[in-house]
């Protein structure tokens, strides 16, 4: 993790703590190896009566705590490795470019995902501003990836352990932030993360993983969207694809593309799934297995972290992962000649539930090549499934 030249005990390196097992065996990590390791927490949210009925020592069944918690067991981690610890606080910033997001793409008909949006915007875009102040040689992070030094530079790639691999989470990470950033954990599986805390006597060792959304501590993200932006529980029709009227439903907050269970329609031969959502007309389309088989959409917002600074325009053949859980398969990514931050994939085979809002990440083998946010346009939502290979990218050209 030094530069060449430099040893570890010349070597400062920010550790971002959250309070959990993982932030805190990286911080004792790199203590034990020399460097000169300072904690840094982010104080994002603020759940104000929960703060002061968290218990000091959650419990097993706990999913997740409330910021003042994690903020004290990230301290007192530092206290016992002997390392400067520091709050910062972006709270302003996280309600902003995480929560207010979140709750707008909601608005939009679209599935969003804010761990994407906190790493791209709080954590490696301020977090990694505020390392470099303090004169940091890296940030550390307690992410499941791997940063691997390749012919062309740092590559990110997936985390060793692929049952805990974040690197979709990440896909949002700029050459320049990869170039900075340290991932201890990369080559470790849990258990030995675990082992790890345990080794250095770290008093989170057995502290449950998060599993909620940080600022959802009860699971309940459509009460909070509901708050921000009433829009979105207003009620509406739910729509069969041949234009019947089912029923109703109580906001469009409550469906994603692809949902299968609580539609509260029922009495048809097939499973029904949400094939879109329309928050203009507030209507929620539902249909058969066929309707929402999609093997053509376009992304926004594209990051790439191939050579060169773009997805090529004669399209790039990669796996791909079109949900955090989604088992990578087989596409042809092309890119936008006029517009980097926008690109066309072809699926090697029609998928379903390709849900706007969501992610759409790169891959050649474990190298994550980048990725974008899948749109919700006429070449996404609406992309008839029998549409095949050259097809559709000819239909797209034409369009354009």
């Amino acid at each position: 993790m030094t530069h060449p030249g430099q040893s570890p005990a010349s070597t400062r390196i920010v550790v971002a703590m959250s309070g959990g097992v993982d932030s805190s065996v990286v911080a004792g990590k790199l203590a034990a190896e020399g460097y000169q390791a300072v904690g840094m927490t982010m104080q994002l949210y603020d759940h104000g009566a929960s703060a002061d009925a968290c218990d000091p020592a959650p419990t097993a069944k706990s999913k997740t705590c409330c910021a003042g918690q994690d903020i004290y067991d990230a301290r007192r981690v530092a206290d016992r490795l002997g390392i400067p610890h520091y709050v910062v606080d972006y709270e302003a910033r996280f309600e902003r470019d995480v929560i207010a997001k979140f709750a707008d793409s909601y608005v939009r008909g679209e599935t969003p995902i804010p761990c994407v949006l906190c790493n791209q915007t709080v954590k490696f875009r301020d977090l990694v501003k505020a390392a470099k102040d303090l004169g940091a040689d890296a940030l550390a992070t307690g992410h499941y990836v791997r940063r691997i030094d390749g012919p062309h530079g740092p590559e990110l790639h997936r985390g060793a352990d692929h049952d805990r691999d974040q690197s979709y989470f990440l896909f949002a990470t700029t050459k320049d932030q990869l170039a900075y950033l340290r991932f201890p954990l990369g080559e470790l599986s849990k258990p030995q993360t675990r082992a790890l805390a345990r080794l250095y006597d770290i008093a989170v060792a057995d502290k449950p993983d998060s599993q909620d959304i940080c600022f959802v501590p009860d699971g309940d993200y459509a009460a909070i969207v509901r708050k921000l932006r009433p829009e979105a529980g207003e009620g509406g029709d739910i729509v069969h694809v041949d234009g019947r009227v089912l029923g109703r439903h109580d906001g469009i907050v409550n469906y994603t593309v692809g949902q299968r269970k609580g539609l509260g329609v029922g009495g048809f031969a097939e499973p029904l799934y949400v094939v879109r959502v329309e928050p203009d007309t507030r209507r929620v389309v539902v249909g058969g297995k066929a309707d929402i088989l999609r093997d053509g959409f376009t992304l926004h917002g594209v990051n790439w972290l191939g050579e060169g600074d773009a997805v090529p325009s004669d399209g790039i053949n990669v796996m791909v992962k079109l949900r955090n859980t989604h088992v990578p398969v087989a596409a042809t990514v092309f890119g936008d000649g006029a517009d980097k931050t926008a690109a066309r994939v072809v699926l090697a085979q029609p998928e379903a539930a390709v849900s706007p809002g969501q992610a759409c990440v790169f891959y050649d083998g474990t190298r994550v090549l980048g990725g974008g946010w899948i749109t919700r346009d006429a070449n996404s939502e609406f992309r008839p499934h029998n549409l095949r290979g050259q097809d559709v990218v000819a239909r797209s050209a034409a369009a354009e």
